[in-house]
């Protein structure tokens, strides 16, 4: 049944009410305060100290757990409030760069409450370089606020986890089976830890020790035969020998992981909504060598830097020092999205930008390539 709608006239009543209504709120603004409005408000500063932006961390420890992997202690000021599984950007100057990278945090989030936090980073680039060869206890860092939604999700994952790491993927799942184990987080987590030898996985002591009703540690060798491991990759097979009943899928490592877990992985015949991956920093391309001006736009300031065309334009503005916005350096999170005034570009694997960024003109520059000179205007770091 339609419902047909009166007209309402605005009649000589609603003029009278209208009338009156003028004047009395003349009244209650001449009775207000002439007092300014205060700069700033209780709730807004309180939500400045538990979440700030950025702050300075100082390192005070470092603790070596392979021949090519540290675990980086820091200690900042204000408390660390984050979710196992998600992970913080650590940045410094190098020389005359400024230079950050994502590491998902390996501590738990109860021992971060009093201030103190940790990174595990494996040596194979240039900032995870400098930091295993040049970072010593008493440096300053600048460290970004807690970020990334890989963590366990009550209500869109299982109860159950099973985690595959491959590496230095293990911090994540870390950092989830210790709130576990301190009741941080509820639930129950299987991990399954590739590495090529015995002598390369990270925490090895430290996750023996975790195991208990909630945790479950399964390492598997793919170099090395050993009584007590599993043998091979972690195959859909293996999966489905420690995996019981309804689980959520989480894995995180080298690209080589992803793309074997690409193809393998269907066999379990999961929904997609049970499988969840960690994003990977966006490196250099294939591409013919080529120099391209960047001219950068932060507030009222102009740069003019150089940029590589196998480089993103991230990297660029790194390399020219110029601290800019960075977060996930894959494309995801948008936090880095800046106004592209002119210019032509490629964009690293899927385009992960949102609908209204494409619709006016924003690129995410962590994972853009120039393809000729270009402009852009970047809000500030």
């Amino acid at each position: 049944m339609a419902y047909k709608f009166r007209k309402q006239i605005f009649g000589f009543m609603d003029l009278l009410r209208f009338k009156k209504m003028v004047p009395a709120r003349r009244q209650k603004l001449a009775e207000g305060s002439d007092k300014p409005l205060p700069k700033s408000y209780a709730v807004n500063r309180t939500a400045k100290i538990l979440h700030p932006g950025k702050q300075t961390a100082v390192l005070v420890e470092i603790i070596g757990e392979t021949a090519d992997t540290k675990t980086f202690v820091f200690y900042a000021e204000r408390p660390f409030y984050f979710r196992a599984g998600q992970y913080i950007t650590v940045g410094c100057r190098i020389g005359a760069s400024f230079a950050s990278r994502p590491y998902a945090i390996s501590s738990s989030p109860e021992a971060a409450l009093g201030g103190r936090f940790s990174v595990t980073i494996k040596k194979c680039g240039f900032f995870s370089g400098y930091m295993c060869d040049s970072a010593a206890v008493g440096d300053s860092f600048t460290v970004g606020e807690p970020s990334g939604e890989f963590c366990r999700e009550p209500l869109k994952d299982a109860p159950h986890i099973v985690a595959v790491a491959g590496g230095s993927g293990i911090t994540p799942f870390y950092s989830m089976a210790q709130s576990l184990k301190d009741g941080t987080e509820e639930g129950t987590l299987t991990i399954l830890y590739g590495a090529n030898r015995e002598s390369e996985i990270i925490f090895k002591d430290a996750l023996d020790n975790l195991s208990c009703d909630k945790v479950k540690v399964v390492y598997v060798l793919s170099e090395e035969d050993k009584e007590g491991y599993e043998h091979g990759f972690i195959s859909a097979d293996i999966i489905k020998k420690y995996a019981q009943g309804d689980f959520t899928l989480m894995i995180c490592g080298p690209q080589a992981l992803y793309k074997y877990a690409d193809t393998e992985y269907k066999k379990l015949g999961l929904e997609a909504r049970r499988i969840k991956k960690e994003a990977q920093c966006v490196g250099t391309r294939d591409a013919a060598p080529a120099k391209y001006k960047l001219t950068v736009h932060i507030g009222f300031e102009k740069f003019v830097v150089e940029a590589d065309s196998r480089e993103t334009l991230l990297v660029a503005m790194e390399r020219a020092g110029l601290e800019v916005p960075a977060k996930c350096r894959a494309g995801g999170c948008g936090f880095c999205h800046s106004r592209l005034i002119s210019g032509k570009f490629s964009i690293a694997g899927a385009d992960k930008r949102r609908l209204a960024d494409k619709k006016f003109g924003y690129i995410h520059p962590c994972c853009t390539y120039p393809d000729s000179d270009m402009e852009i205007d970047v809000p500030r770091g």
